[in-house]
């Protein structure tokens, strides 16, 4: 498994990423991805591919909430699940470019 990254840990080129990459970045992150993890990410590809853009939180828990439900739409669901910053660290286990406004 062959992938280059930035310094922060974004993929370079977005075509490398599979689901063994994103355990990859994942475990650098000190995340373990279960079943609730790849439901985000896999909504975090679809709106990619949608908009050609990664969500910030805002739109994130928009977009979740209508794919996912309510229940999984939250702040606190998101920091249980990539604490720190959601949509960035989600973003980016995705495969995808930072968000912008993500710090």
């Amino acid at each position: 498994m062959t992938f280059s990254t930035d310094n922060d840990g974004f993929l370079l080129n977005l075509a490398d990423w599979n689901a063994d990459v994103a355990q990859s970045i994942a475990s650098n992150e000190g995340i373990e991805l279960s079943n609730a993890h790849w439901e985000v990410l896999h909504a975090l590809r679809e709106f990619h591919a949608k908009y050609d853009l990664s969500p910030a939180m805002r739109p994130l828990t928009r977009h979740l909430k209508e794919s996912l439900g309510p229940e999984k739409s939250t702040s606190i669901y998101l920091l249980k699940l990539f604490p720190g910053s959601p949509a960035k660290i989600a973003a980016k286990i995705a495969g995808l470019p930072r968000p912008e406004n993500c710090l």
